[in-house]
């Protein structure tokens, strides 16, 4: 498929050099003008097997596994004079298809095509040689070198061929053994492989989902993240294994992978944090799915965890989604992790009505309560004598399901017990007394005889009132 893939790549490069200047070109004529040389006289020799134009190029990649550095840089002199014989050829059908036309441009260009696939077949045995070459460490300035003169000779031709020759070359390698049907076939190979391998992973992640159903302590969102887990896995594997089976080299895939793995590592700094709060989260399992937690300052029932964030509904049915970072960061407070949990209810009486009748109600409200557990027993107290009121405790214990609605219950069915036996619910009460802060001005002798003489005048109308009415 590499072949493939490398014709492809050549034909666009092809179609793309046309529109670009002549003299942008200019360079890679002298480079395929300027071909690096054969191995010299001393050079080591090869079997002559390897130097055979019509080898196939899976035979060949086998035979150069066993050669050194030394022999490959001979064996790849030696196939560039052989591309380069056929590259002549080629140029000799081109040179004659331009001074020819009608029926016998034709058969000639029909020639043409046969002589540069011939020659392209060729190009990928050179290619082979050269990538075992650099495999055993190879000097890359003589490796680019070799490869340059190729990129430049297809260049050159690309650039030089009319429509017809390129349509031509290309419908001759969508009907080639070798080139579109080839194609066609590592295609399919790959959907089929594909296929079958959603098939297979989700076999496998039905597998490891029974499996993980009996580890005991392990929470659902661990064991949603192991699955999820395997089912990518096989998957990255088995497309892995596929294409290696295709003649596709994955190497450069991992190298790719470790490059750009750094790089995230930088860019994502937040979100690396967050993944590792969530794995955090999923081992140390604060919580669960349908838990109901306050965390981060949010109150509500988890609905989600994946790697990056929490996703949690509020009693209101806002959903709310949390980053992992802030929810392992925070206090985390577990409100339904337990089965059972405590009631804790207070009632204030007043300072007047009767201790032993008030305990007495709650006692008795509390064993009429169906959902109230017996087992632990209530607790029912004077907790404290506050400034209006004295406070009764009544903490009864019940399932974590039934908590709020007993809450509710007891906290009307004791005020009408109250209600009916007497018993008062105060309020807080206030006496204010208001104090003049100003003082009153202190008496002169002239005020003296003023008030004096004022209460003398008025005592004097009283009488002189009395006799007139009389």
């Amino acid at each position: 498929m590499s072949r493939i893939l490398r014709v492809c790549a050549l034909l666009l490069c092809g179609f793309a050099a046309v529109s670009l200047p002549t003299a942008l070109f200019d360079t890679a004529g002298a480079a395929a003008q300027e071909a690096p040389q054969a191995a010299d006289s001393g050079a080591p020799s090869l079997p002559s097997k390897l130097l055979q134009p019509n080898i196939d190029i899976e035979e060949l990649e086998y035979r150069v596994v066993p050669l050194t550095k030394a022999e490959l840089k001979t064996l790849a002199g030696e196939w560039l004079l052989i591309v380069k014989a056929k590259t002549e050829e080629v140029m000799e059908a081109q040179v004659t298809v331009a001074q020819t036309d009608g029926a016998v441009e034709d058969a000639v260009r029909e020639k043409l095509t046969e002589t540069h696939s011939e020659r392209n077949k060729l190009f990928d045995k050179y290619s082979a040689v050269l990538n075992a070459w650099e495999k055993k460490g190879g000097d890359p300035a003589a490796i680019a070198e070799y490869r340059g003169y190729q990129s430049a000779i297809t260049r050159e031709e690309t650039q030089k061929a009319d429509y017809k020759t390129l349509a031509a070359r290309a419908l001759a390698w969508l009907t080639d053994e070798d080139g579109g049907i080839e194609l066609v076939k590592d295609i399919a190979i790959v959907v089929i492989s594909f296929l079958g391998l959603l098939v297979v992973a989700r076999l496998v992640r039905k597998f490891v989902r029974r499996w993980i159903g009996h580890v005991p302590n392990i929470s659902s969102l661990l064991q949603a993240f192991v699955i999820g887990i395997v089912y990518w896995l096989v998957l990255a594997f088995g497309l892995m294994i596929v294409l290696s089976a295709l003649g596709v080299d994955i190497t450069p895939l991992f190298a790719l992978i470790g490059g750009a793995s750094i790089i995230a590592a930088f860019a994502m700094q937040d979100t690396l944090s967050n993944l590792a709060s969530g794995l955090l989260i999923m081992i140390y399992r604060p919580f669960d799915e349908g838990d109901y937690v306050d965390t981060g300052g949010v109150n509500g029932t988890v609905k989600s965890v994946n790697i990056v964030a929490t996703t949690v509904v509020t009693p209101d049915n806002k959903v709310i989604v949390i980053p992992n970072k802030n929810v392992w960061g925070n206090i985390i407070t577990n409100v339904t992790a337990s089965d059972t949990r405590r009631v804790d209810l207070v009632f204030g009486i007043s300072y007047d009505d009767s201790i032993p009748e008030a305990l007495h109600i709650l006692d008795e409200a509390v064993k009429a309560h169906p959902l109230v557990l017996k087992d632990p027993a209530p607790t029912i107290r004077v907790n404290e004598l506050a400034d209006s009121s004295v406070n009764l405790i009544c903490r009864p214990w019940v399932k974590t399901e039934d908590y709020w609605t007993v809450y509710w219950d007891l906290m009307r069915y004791v005020k009408e017990l109250f209600d009916a036996a007497g018993i008062s619910i105060p309020y807080p009460q206030q006496d204010v007394h208001y104090i003049d802060s100003k003082p009153a001005p202190k008496p002169t002798a002239g005020s003296v005889l003023a008030k004096e003489k004022k209460s003398a005048t008025a005592t004097a109308s009283i009488a002189e009132g009395d006799e007139g009415t009389s």
